[in-house]
């Protein structure tokens, strides 16, 4: 399988380790050399700097790892050269004729899409997912998801100010950044049929973009819930707590183990993940994934129309935040 990465910043990096660790070899990249990481791990590799020529080498997949508002620039231009897509989240800083392009091109060729919402792959949020389908805590009444980062601690090698989490230009900012509880609290509890969004640009960061959100979420099947994001919290903290019937689950993404309180039984038991779990397994599951769905042996876990519906949950956040209103999505 011939691939190729666009985009070499850390996630793209991590991509590529992943790819070797797996066994591909045939590995094309695509870069501006805007990455501001050492130069040493990539030159193994063949580099191309235009697109078009990147494309004439024929790659089977391509991986879309450069900054969000530039997603689609490579996305639809590969899709038309039929490649498949693993397609960083969100999948385009904001909702446009792209995007439809970009489904018709994906769907007229057949084309395979994952979108990189890697918490899909989470043990413990997978675990999470089977006992509710189980209804042994019975029916879930309200969730809430919280992530607070130091943005300036992020990527200490760079000026906090330059990466694409920062800039408007690049589709940054704390909604389109940490966007991924938007997209795990569908995959856990189905479709959310409109929400109210607060955010603010609240801090002593040097951001031309928001650095907090509230949002409140209300789901088809008549559930409450509500997430928090921001760019400045010390220590870091993200969690996930979900009250049910008959039950309460708390996750933290820091131990990466839940506790799961049950109310009949009157006692907590753990969630635990595999021994010797870390966070890349996140990404080396994904990858795993990826190519098994090139090769047509499984569907796809996030597919182009998730990506879509998170994308519009963005959207819509900074709609009803710039408005003050609810915002209701179209069934």
């Amino acid at each position: 399988m011939k691939l190729m990465i666009a985009g070499l910043g850390s996630i793209g990096r991590r991509h590529l380790r992943n790819l070797l660790a797996l066994g591909e070899r045939d590995i094309l990249l695509y870069r501006t050399h805007h990455s501001t990481l050492p130069d040493e791990e990539l030159a193994p590799f063949p580099v191309e700097t235009d697109l078009d020529a990147a494309l004439a080498h024929q790659p089977d997949a391509v991986i879309v790892s450069n900054p969000t508002a530039l997603h689609l620039d490579v996305a639809i231009p590969a899709a038309r050269a039929g490649c498949h897509l693993l397609l960083e989240k969100p999948i385009s800083d904001r909702m446009d004729n792209r995007v439809n392009t970009l489904n018709e091109i994906v769907a007229e060729k057949e084309l395979q899409v994952l979108v990189g919402y890697q918490f899909r792959f989470h043990p413990v949020l997978t675990q999470i997912k089977a006992l509710l389908q189980t209804g042994e805590l019975g029916k879930p009444l309200s969730v809430r998801a919280h992530w607070g980062e130091y943005l300036p601690g992020w990527h200490p090698w760079e000026d906090y100010r330059q990466g694409y989490a920062a800039r408007k230009d690049l589709g940054g900012g704390v909604v389109n950044t940490l966007c991924h509880p938007l997209d795990y609290l569908r995959w856990l509890f189905g479709e959310v049929d409109s929400l109210t969004a607060m955010t603010g640009q609240v801090s002593q960061l040097d951001l031309d973009v928001e650095d907090v959100a509230e949002i409140l979420l209300n789901f088809n099947n008549g559930m409450i819930g509500s997430g928090h994001l921001d760019y400045f919290q010390r220590p870091p903290a993200h969690w996930l707590e979900i009250n049910a019937e008959n039950g309460h689950i708390r996750w933290e993404n820091a131990t990466a183990e839940a506790r799961v309180y049950s109310a009949q039984d009157k006692a907590w038991q753990t969630l635990s993940p595999p021994d010797g779990f870390d966070r890349n397994q996140l990404f080396m599951e994904e990858t795993r994934h990826f190519l098994a769905l090139v090769r047509g042996e499984e569907p796809s876990r996030c597919s182009l129309s998730d990506g879509i519906r998170s994308l519009q949950m963005t959207e819509a956040v900074h709609n009803s935040a710039s408005s003050g209103t609810h915002f209701i999505f179209s069934s």
